[in-house]
């Protein structure tokens, strides 16, 4: 019984991790203020203030579904346990396929949850805001932003994650010259972070009738959705604010009208833009919230303690850049070029199989050297 001896050993190997992540999460802490919560929301007036409760009602759920989380894993790790006993005292090989299925899908879950405990970042927890640029390549690199569009909803899907598109512009041909979008979920930024930088792709173009091989680039940009106060200051002198009308997906109203908002910010250059709000004035709003964001993430960006944490450096989007390869031809490889983490399976990750590089980039970060 050579694979029951294995997978005991591989299983008791995670004994000590499952103990550092509980501790690390604060369980007793957690249980407290959902009891101390849960008698708040039986109080008369909880409802009085609807952002403060659904405030706390957010943090409800987040606390339960930990606590639900780290009990599950204990129960699964008995269980595993009590299997691999059976196998020993039935004798039973038939039994060794269901404990390698327990035993795998507790290592996921479980590395799952470790990861997150690696987001404490000060915006870690909210949405965030990709926009996605093609770089130089014409239709090659507009294409190269639509599939990474793609991959990165799969990705949110498969979180259960929403996503709404903010602003969308058509390639002259094919894909997209640019597309901004939010991510909504728990700890979306803290993960999508990660993501930010220069992509490159290499593959035989469709859109080259040689047939002949071809690098493009497209950059993604990653911030939090920071609905707060931030106390950042706008001058509208310093402002050029500009209404379009809206393009590509986004229903009959949106395409009929100049509702779709360009907001420059003179002094810096920041550039933000909207266009998936039903009028202009919600349109501004949310161009106005993101641009309030970027310039207090800009402020941030000069206390060196939060740069990494907050924004990555802006890079053109070209050779000597990129944070990732994806190589399509001569051989199948998607590469991070920071932490060494890569996968041949590239199909798998322009649906969306992106974990394996965002929590290598967790762990890398979380451990490199502080300058």
């Amino acid at each position: 019984m050579v694979e029951l001896d294995q997978m005991k050993l591989e299983l008791a190997g995670f004994k000590g991790t499952l103990a550092e992540v509980k501790a690390s999460l604060g369980l007793e802490a957690k249980l407290a203020r959902i009891e101390e919560l849960e008698r708040e929301m039986e109080a008369p007036g909880f409802w009085d203030d609807p952002e403060s409760s659904n405030t706390k009602m957010k943090d409800l759920k987040v606390m339960k579904d930990t606590v639900d989380t780290i009990t599950g894993l204990e129960t699964q790790y008995e269980d595993i346990e009590t299997l691999i006993e059976m196998g020993y005292e039935e004798e039973d090989e038939s039994l060794i396929p269901e404990i390698r299925e327990e035993l795998d899908g507790f290592i996921l879950k479980l590395d799952d949850i470790r990861i997150a405990t690696l987001l404490s970042g000060e915006f870690d927890r909210n949405n965030a805001i990709l926009k996605l640029n093609a770089g130089a390549g014409g239709t090659e690199s507009c294409d190269w932003a639509q599939m990474l569009y793609r991959m990165y909803t799969r990705w949110a899907e498969k979180r259960g994650f929403s996503v709404d598109v903010l602003d969308y512009l058509d390639g002259d041909e094919a894909g997209i010259k640019s597309v901004t979008f939010q991510v909504n979920g728990e700890n979306a930024y803290g993960y999508l972070k990660s993501e930010k930088g220069v992509h490159r792709l290499v593959r035989i173009s469709p859109f080259n009738a040689q047939g002949k091989r071809q690098t493009s680039f497209v950059s993604l940009d990653v911030m939090p959705d920071i609905d707060a106060d931030l106390g950042v200051e706008i001058n509208e002198d310093e402002l050029r604010i500009d209404t379009y009308r809206s393009s590509g997906a986004g229903g009959q109203h949106i395409n009929k009208t100049s509702s779709a908002i360009r907001i420059t910010h003179l002094p810096t250059g920041i550039v933000v833009q909207c266009q998936n709000e039903r009028s202009q004035h919600q349109n501004k709003d949310k161009a106005m919230q993101m641009l309030k964001a970027k310039l207090y993430m800009l402020k941030m960006e000069e206390n060196k303690e939060k740069l990494d944490d907050i924004r990555g450096e802006v890079t053109e989007i070209g050779w000597g850049n990129q944070i990732r390869s994806y190589v399509f031809q001569p051989y199948k490889l998607v590469k991070d070029l920071r932490t060494g983490v890569e996968s041949g399976n590239v199909d798998a990750v322009m649906d969306g199989a992106i974990d394996i590089y965002i929590n290598g980039y967790l762990k890398w970060i979380n451990t490199k050297p502080q300058e």
